[in-house]
């Protein structure tokens, strides 16, 4: 039974789907079978691999609302044992559609039953928001990876995040833990990002990952060609962190 894991924190900008696609591009590369799920409206794990948008035929929206099975909606992509559920604007309306289906929670979980043996790894990249769709997500995994920028304020809304964490796990989902933190954007050069790290491993503990993803200008280029780092710019500072990582995921599997 393959490891679901969602990338989740309801704040944009902190490397969430930079995570999901460098992550997973490096789980396929040790040579396990994963499996990314674009759950973000905006689509950007599809497009960072390379994924075009106007020749999906079904994607994740038409999943969890029933209209194709699940294996109908699973695409490849460039990278040897990596493949994709993409997503496109159509996900925007699927909260609204959500609201009012019965267990609405678990429709993702329920559509997923017939590929957990297909995978090594699934990778839920989830919106940055706490709605219907990261909920479904949540409701799914086995674990969860929270990206957190390297600045002060992040750090609040961790809390935040992690009481919500509690909440889907005594109501939704028995079984959800937290796999770990996981620091990015990090600048060596300012104490105050050294300082947030240190925060974070003296309140966290052993859930902060060790790999830190500092900030690098190939991470930030490499969506652009559709690639994830591992392909753009394997020799890179952000490409050896997102390597470091995947071994890390591997040892919390």
């Amino acid at each position: 039974m393959g490891n679901i894991f969602s990338i989740v924190n309801q704040k944009g900008g902190v490397g969430k789907t930079t995570t999901a696609v460098n992550l997973s591009a490096y789980l396929a590369s040790r040579g396990e079978k994963t499996l990314i799920i674009d759950m973000d409206p905006q689509g950007n794990a599809s497009s960072g691999l390379g994924v075009n948008k106007d020749s999906i035929e079904f994607d994740i929206y038409s999943v969890i609302i029933g209209r194709v099975d699940i294996n109908d909606s699973i695409v490849s992509t460039e990278i040897e044992n990596l493949s994709i559920i993409p997503a496109t604007k159509n996900l925007a309306g699927a909260e609204v559609e959500l609201a009012g289906m019965e267990a609405r929670e678990y429709m993702l979980k329920s559509s997923m039953k017939s590929i957990k043996d297909s995978f090594d790894y699934v990778i839920i990249d989830c919106p940055p928001s706490l709605g219907l769709l990261t909920i479904n997500a949540l409701g799914a995994s086995d674990k969860v990876i929270i990206p957190v920028q390297c600045e002060y304020y992040a750090l609040e809304g961790l809390g935040n995040l992690i009481g919500t964490l509690k909440l889907v796990k005594k109501s939704i989902n028995p079984g959800l833990e937290i796999a770990g933190i996981v620091m990015t954007m990090f600048d060596a050069r300012t104490m105050l990002n050294n300082q947030v790290v240190v925060d974070a491993k003296n309140y966290f503990g052993k859930k902060v990952f060790e790999t830190v993803i500092p900030r690098n200008i190939r991470l930030s280029e490499a969506p652009s060609h559709g690639l994830p780092i591992s392909m753009y710019e394997p020799e890179s500072k952000g490409a050896i962190a997102y390597r470091r990582l995947a071994k890390e995921v591997v040892s919390v599997a």
